[in-house]
């Protein structure tokens, strides 16, 4: 695998979230070297930014609905990273993000892993 390292720094965390985010534009195969490597980005970054980044218990929705009125994001971007029907039926809680998601909404939006990862409940009629 390479030129994998360990984050020390925020230059070394913009390093690994730039990347990551080339794995965006073209998805490595499942299983392969590439597919290995973002995994293992994936792992160190997470752990960067738990340690570094403070990140309160919050509600996934409400961050992706915060990105969306108070940074710029609208939910058409948000379902060109996950499709935009899912975005819909994330954002009115009929649907749970998926790890995937998580990871691809990190990376584009630059919103913490953990900010997104959290455990939320789904509408009665969906749960």
């Amino acid at each position: 695998m390479r030129d994998i390292r360990a984050i020390h720094n925020e230059a070394d965390y913009e390093w690994a979230l730039g990347e990551v985010e080339a794995y965006f534009d073209k998805t490595p195969e499942p299983g392969s070297d590439e597919a290995e490597r973002f995994d293992v980005l994936a792992a160190v970054i997470s752990a960067y930014e738990h340690q570094h980044h403070e990140v309160p218990d919050v509600d996934p929705v409400e961050v992706l609905k915060f990105a969306i009125e108070s940074m710029g994001k609208t939910q058409a971007e948000l379902g060109l990273i996950v499709g935009r029907s899912r975005a819909s039926e994330i954002l009115s809680k009929k649907r749970h993000l998926t790890l995937g998601m998580i990871r691809d909404i990190s990376a584009v939006w630059e919103i913490p892993i953990a900010a997104l990862s959290g455990a939320y409940d789904l509408q009665k009629e969906f749960a």
